[in-house]
């Protein structure tokens, strides 16, 4: 039976184990110089209503590093869910391809692509979540950790599709988990729920940034006003000013803190220049890892 990758938690926890161990085996190939290529002869359809330089480079780049060959269609290629509908979109692009990815903006397109397709889904990010980011970040911190054990991280910010991914392995990883945010711009209730019921993982939901950094392992920060959000970013400036990462922030954690941003960066608006290129930011590194994680996923899909 097929298996798509569209939220965290379709993996269980073992499985997300076994992901970050690949992960770290595809890494070390590739550093290495290894001849390594399991996708050989196989093609991946990459579907984008939401342009973005990092995913189509870490995807198109990894499945050719591994031997295979990666399609990129764009919003004037693919109008998916407006000149041809999912469903069509999905049975077309099976038969020519081993695997979709898929970058969307409307979260159901994507729940919709990966019931009709016949080949393994791959979500590249939609408007509720970013479960590939979300992967290459946890085997980021565990490459500097050593281990995850009495993690805490911390997320300022809007709580965005970055956050509900956090909250899906939350539900996977035991962890503390902290969010920091201005009244109303708190994540998907429901899921918050769902995940403080469960109980595998401490979940904190904040209003100042001061007390969630607290003791934190790893602060985290997005851009405030994602894409599809641009017209309210000078509001959201000004209601978010206080939820900058700054030095002072970064010095109030009581610990050796790393810093995390999923990147592209407004410099100057939610993170200093000074806090980007501290030599704790491991941000470049968080980079690379999605093609290494993104990688591991999809050889994980089609074994």
């Amino acid at each position: 039976m097929k298996r798509d990758f569209l939220h965290i938690t379709d993996f269980t926890t073992d499985e997300v184990w076994e992901v970050l161990n690949l992960s770290k085996e595809i890494k070390a190939k590739l550093k290495n110089g290894e001849e390594f290529t399991p996708f050989k002869g196989k093609t991946l359809a990459m579907i984008f209503a939401k342009p973005s330089a990092r995913t189509r480079v870490s995807f198109e780049t990894g499945f050719f590093k591994l031997g295979g060959h990666a399609l990129f269609l764009g919003p004037n290629d693919i109008g998916i869910g407006k000149r041809e509908s999912v469903s069509d979109i999905a049975e077309v692009m099976s038969r020519f391809n081993e695997m979709i990815m898929a970058r969307l903006f409307d979260h159901q397109h994507i729940i919709e692509l990966a019931e009709n397709a016949s080949v393994p889904v791959v979500n590249g990010l939609t408007d509720f979540n970013h479960p590939c980011q979300i992967m290459a970040d946890i085997f980021t911190v565990l490459e500097y950790r050593k281990s995850l054990d009495n993690l805490k991280v911390t997320y300022i910010g809007d709580g965005n599709n970055i956050v509900h991914s956090w909250l899906m392995l939350a539900m996977r990883i035991p962890f503390h988990f902290s969010v920091a945010c201005p009244e109303g711009f708190e994540p998907d209730q429901e899921l918050v729920k769902k995940v403080q019921s469960q109980g595998l993982s401490t979940i904190e939901i904040l209003h100042d940034p001061y007390l969630a950094v607290k003791d934190s392992d790893v602060v985290y920060t997005d851009v405030w006003a994602s894409m599809g959000q641009k017209e309210e970013a000078n509001q959201r400036r000004k209601l978010f000013s206080k939820f900058q990462v700054n030095d002072e922030l970064m010095n109030s954690t009581g610990r050796n803190t790393y810093f995390m941003h999923c990147l592209p960066a407004e410099r100057g608006i939610e993170v200093t220049d000074s806090v980007c290129d501290a030599p704790y930011s491991i941000i470049f590194d968080q980079a690379e890892n999605r093609m290494h994680a993104q990688n591991a996923i999809m050889l994980s899909l089609m074994s």
